[in-house]
C-alpha cells in the first residue's frame, strides 16, 4: 500500500500536481515489481543469433514488439535534451499541472449505484446525532 500520494510538508499540504506525479511513479514501480517473464521469446536467442555479436538490436522488430509492453510514462520526458529544449523545455511540473487541469475540466464520475447515496446520508445523520 502506498501512503501520502500528493502530500507535501508531511501531509500538511496537498498538491494535485504532486498527486498526478506520484501516481505515475507508483505505476512505474508497480510495473517493475510485477517482474517479467523469462521465455524463449523474451530471451530472443534467435534474434541474438540473427543480428550477431556486434549487431544493432534497437531497430529490430522484436525489440519494438517488446517495448510496447513496457512502462509508458505520460509525464516523464524521455526525449533527448536537444529535443526537449527545442520543444520549449516544458518541465515535469508544468506537464503534471496540465494533466490536472484536463482531469478537472473533463472528468465525469460514474454515478453511485442505487441506494448508496441514501446509505451515506443515513450514516452522516447517525453520526451527527451522536455528537
Amino acid at each position: 500500500m502506498l501512503y501520502g500520494l500528493g502530500m507535501l510538508e508531511s501531509g500538511i499540504t496537498f498538491d494535485y500536481g504532486q498527486l498526478v506525479l506520484d501516481c505515475e511513479f507508483a505505476r512505474m514501480i508497480k510495473k517493475t515489481i510485477q517482474g517479467f517473464a523469462v521465455t524463449d521469446d523474451s530471451l530472443a536467442l534467435d534474434v541474438i543469433r540473427e543480428v550477431g555479436q556486434f549487431g544493432e538490436f534497437l531497430t529490430h522488430e522484436h525489440t519494438f514488439r517488446g517495448m510496447r509492453g513496457q512502462s509508458r510514462p505520460e509525464l516523464i520526458d524521455r526525449r533527448t535534451r536537444s529535443a526537449w529544449e527545442n520543444s520549449g523545455r516544458p518541465d515535469i511540473r508544468e506537464r503534471a499541472m496540465d494533466k490536472v487541469r484536463h482531469i478537472l475540466e473533463t472528468h465525469e464520475p460514474e454515478p453511485l449505484p442505487d441506494g448508496v447515496r441514501e446509505e451515506l446520508r443515513a450514516i452522516v445523520a447517525e453520526t451527527e446525532q451522536e455528537e
